[in-house]
């Protein structure tokens, strides 16, 4: 087994234990296709941290590792215990710049098993249900209004929105009461 690669173990920890993070695409109007990028607990499956931009790069998943840090920790720095960051084999999180911020932060990424989706589960359903709850519910005109309707339905979904796998609690309420 290569280092860092999963063996299909389930995605199931302590809140700050494992975060997962993923990519998608989405129709921003005037502005042409952008790339959200999105990271959650897989404890509380709160989102933390999201960044939408017109490019797929690095940085865009960098900005929504770098937004999840401060959402949980409040600023950037190393984080007070190391944890698990669980993505898939793409060029953005294997990029330099982006495992040298994942370590910088004291982070330990882990791989799922290439061809393996299933193994990053929990943010692959998150991404389908933000593209079915808001994103195919909405005609953006640019990446600016996207932005705009995505922020808000982050918030419904962190905070009024209950989970059936949350005991039809929210995430905050999953956070609150497992801190």
């Amino acid at each position: 087994m290569i280092s860092g690669y999963l063996k299909a173990l389930p995605s199931v920890a302590a809140p700050n234990e494992r975060w997962a993070t993923d990519l998608c695409r989405v129709w921003a109007g005037r502005d042409g296709w952008a790339v959200l990028a999105l990271v959650i607990d897989c404890h509380t499956r709160e989102l933390l941290g999201w960044h939408l931009s017109r490019s797929g790069k690095a940085k865009t998943a960098e900005s929504a590792l770098e937004q999840a840090l401060i959402t949980r920790y409040g600023n950037l720095g190393r984080v007070p215990a190391p944890f698990l960051l669980r993505s898939d084999n793409g060029l953005v999180f294997t990029s330099r710049s982006y495992t040298a911020l994942v370590r910088s932060y004291g982070l330990k990424q882990e791989f799922i098993t290439p061809h393996c989706p299933e193994q990053n589960g929990m943010v692959e359903r998150v991404i389908r249900t933000v593209k079915e709850q808001c994103v195919h519910r909405h005609r953006f005109e640019t990446l600016q209004h996207a932005s705009r309707v995505i922020e808000d339905w982050i918030g419904f979904y962190n905070t009024r929105r209950p989970h059936q796998a949350l005991s039809m609690k929210t995430p905050a309420e999953a956070f609150t009461l497992a801190a």
